[in-house]
């Protein structure tokens, strides 16, 4: 494991633990940069993302989300939306999107955790209500981030069983 790309996807650990030290802009910008190479079908980009900084809307996304509590020791908070008028395809591209962020985080030696939305009815709702997404918009997840306080090894989870090689 020589390669600097493949040591960084194998040290993405969800992180749900972290410092009082905000995220700087800079790190911001690169993650949301590095969320928009994401590929989308046809290049439609059907991504929008709500950047969220203030504690009293992470404190209420972290009592609203029954899995993110994590989100009252956050800094930041990225949720992850599609446009679903624009592409049939907007959960792959979205998906991709927060694949990278989330590898970008990692490079930038922050911590995050995907916290599920879609398509859970009770999540979008208090996801759109909090964050004041327009019906016309799908959020797919709530994205915590922030500096870690916890620290874990670097891993893969290959699993031979999984794969099928030249067919089932």
């Amino acid at each position: 494991m020589t390669n600097e790309l493949l040591q960084t996807i194998f040290s993405r650990r969800s992180i749900r633990k972290y410092t009082t030290e905000p995220v700087s802009k800079a790190d911001i910008q690169t993650l949301l940069e590095a969320a928009m190479a994401a590929p989308s079908a046809s290049n439609i980009k059907p991504w929008h993302f709500v950047v969220v900084t203030e504690r009293e809307t992470l404190d209420a996304l972290a009592d609203a989300h029954p899995h993110g509590k994590m989100l009252s020791q956050a800094t930041l908070c990225i949720a992850v939306c599609g446009d679903p008028d624009l592409s049939r395809y907007w959960e792959q591209d979205c998906s991709a999107a927060t694949e990278n962020l989330l590898v970008a985080a990692a490079a930038l030696n922050l911590g995050a955790v995907w916290l599920g939305v879609h398509p859970r009815d009770d999540r979008i709702d208090f996801t759109r209500r909090i964050l004041g997404i327009p019906e016309t918009i799908a959020p797919l997840n709530l994205i915590s981030i922030g500096h870690p306080a916890e620290e874990k090894e670097p891993r893969t989870q290959y699993d031979e069983a999984r794969v099928h090689r030249g067919g089932w």
